[in-house]
């Protein structure tokens, strides 16, 4: 990412909270007294910008002051009860593809700060199989999403291109053949139904060999996740464990797909996150 847009969005919040506290404690009690020395009919016939601007209000306050209760709204809802996000990679097909609008659900495990992450309010833990939204690791400006594979304590082993969790080989059953796609990436496939210890969702692999292969223990406060299409992703079996801290939420439902700006938007992949 270019920009951190919770950062930005927080400083915006900082700011009009600032200048609105500044405006209610040095200019609101000015403008209260000249509005009473008007007359009913010139209250009424006064437009409200120019009641905000009584009493030397500098215009600037009077602008700023006027977004605060936008700002606050945006920020409430993004940092404490739903997020937006764009899928920019494959790795996570057939579930997300590229270009796919989300929400992801910022209650579910736990509130926390804005911008530090930190915990005020415990929720609900992380569930095997849920599609997450965390910092990553390696640079926490960045926020990934993949989906949870192993809690704390399990033992994970990934070889010869199929899953273990515990030592219990998790089902998969084929579903098709797919050819080279703008999709897949120009990558011929093949689609699996996984059944992730309870959890059933789609799956990707190809047929060339990689490095993702190995066993990993997870260890207290942190978890183990990978993407659906598992020979085209980097994560946990490349870069480590997502601590608990990092955790940002769950996502819950595709509303819109775009994939570029020279493209129209499509409605067509909008439902729930499996």
């Amino acid at each position: 990412m270019a920009f951190d847009f919770e950062i930005i969005l927080a400083l915006a919040f900082l700011l009009t909270m600032l200048v609105w506290v500044y405006d209610r404690i040095v200019f609101r009690p000015k403008r209260l007294i000249a509005l009473q020395q008007l007359s009913e009919e010139a209250l009424a016939a006064m437009p409200k910008e120019a009641k905000e601007r009584l009493a030397n209000t500098p215009k600037w306050v009077a602008e700023i002051k006027s977004y605060f209760v936008i700002v606050l709204l945006i920020f409430g809802v993004r940092s404490f009860v739903v997020e937006p996000f764009q899928i920019p990679s494959g790795s996570m097909l057939p579930t997300l593809e590229v270009g796919d609008f989300i929400l992801v659900n910022k209650f579910d495990y736990g509130l926390r700060l804005p911008v530090f992450n930190t915990m005020l309010i415990p929720t609900t833990e992380p569930k095997r199989g849920d599609v997450i939204v965390f910092k990553y690791p390696k640079d926490p400006s960045q926020n990934y999403i993949k989906r949870l594979i192993g809690l704390p304590g399990d033992v994970i082993s990934y070889k010869n291109k199929r899953l273990m969790i515990n030592g219990e080989l998790v089902e998969e059953s084929f579903q098709a053949k797919l050819p080279p796609s703008k999709k897949n990436q120009g990558i011929p496939v093949t689609q699996y139904e996984e059944n992730l210890l309870g959890v059933e969702h789609l799956i990707y692999k190809n047929f060339r060999d990689n490095d993702l292969e190995g066993d990993w223990v997870v260890p207290d406060g942190h978890y183990f996740a990978i993407g659906d299409n598992r020979d085209n992703s980097l994560d946990s079996r490349k870069w480590g464990m997502i601590p608990s801290a990092n955790m940002k939420g769950r996502a819950i439902y595709i509303w819109m797909h775009w994939e570029s700006f020279f493209s129209l938007p499509s409605f067509r992949t909008n439902g729930t996150i499996q």
